[in-house]
């Protein structure tokens, strides 16, 4: 049936339910107004010689499964399928986040050019700095530093116009220091570490649907059929968020 069924049928039954689910989804735990967005992909391996449209390298198949998670309830709100070699950019440059809302990712979005689409949008967005990134350092930051932020400081990065944050923190327990970035003046500098740990629920995201719901192993071998077993799979995710929210 997966070969033949068209899966804009299960698509529109998810965008459906996904709407219903949301009505009930609890809010995110941050003290701001806006949405907040959780952005990711993952690639899901495929054997090549039983999916030959999806070639990854040359002896291995694979697709990819891109997914903005809404930090309300953690429900996928954004999803998209492509194959394996699809930048997850060239995805996140086409989602239409609202005015206000916020948006966290890792440095596998790193692209300024959409930094400044996201900032010209009045979109706010957490991120990790790269290790060899170009800055320049304007000036500190006042008031006091929360438990682990060892920098606060406004900067320039690379040739973006707009000036920008810089958040350090230093984890207690590894001593490793990480350099988070973001255009978010309005919030205190632990709220921004925090909506950065926010990130691994994505992760837990993918991990959950890839164990509990079978999302490795695929009824049949056209990209109809796989698609078409991605959507049932996201539904039976919101069936359950739903029966939780509405208990």
């Amino acid at each position: 049936m997966n070969e033949k069924q068209p899966a804009s049928l299960y698509e529109t039954v998810f965008s459906k339910l996904l709407k219903r689910t949301k009505q009930f989804a609890p809010k995110h735990r941050f003290k701001f107004s806006g949405k907040l967005y959780l952005l990711d992909a993952t690639v899901i391996d495929l054997c090549l010689s039983v999916f030959p449209w999806a070639r990854f390298r040359q002896a291995k198949g694979a697709i990819k499964l891109h997914v903005g998670l809404d930090g309300n309830g953690y429900l996928p709100e954004f999803m998209n399928l492509t194959d394996g070699k699809t930048h997850e950019i060239n995805w996140a440059k086409t989602l239409k986040l609202p005015r206000g809302s916020m948006a966290v990712f890792d440095m596998g979005f790193t692209d300024f050019a959409w930094y400044q689409t996201l900032m010209n949008n009045g979109v706010y967005f957490v991120t990790r700095l790269k290790s060899n990134a170009r800055i320049k350092h304007l000036h500190k930051r006042p008031g006091r530093k929360a438990a682990g932020v060892s920098v606060d400081q406004t900067i320039l990065l690379g040739s973006i116009p707009t000036p920008l944050r810089m958040v350090c923190y230093l984890d207690p327990e590894t001593g490793k220091e990480y350099r988070f970035l973001t255009n978010a003046d309005h919030l205190d500098a632990k709220t921004i570490t925090d909506l950065y740990k926010e990130r691994w629920q994505i992760e837990l995201f993918f991990k959950w649907i890839k164990q509990n719901l079978k999302i490795k192993t695929f009824l049949g071998t056209s990209s109809n059929a796989v698609l078409t077993q991605v959507w049932i799979a996201l539904i039976v995710y919101l069936l359950l968020a739903f029966l939780k929210f509405s208990a």
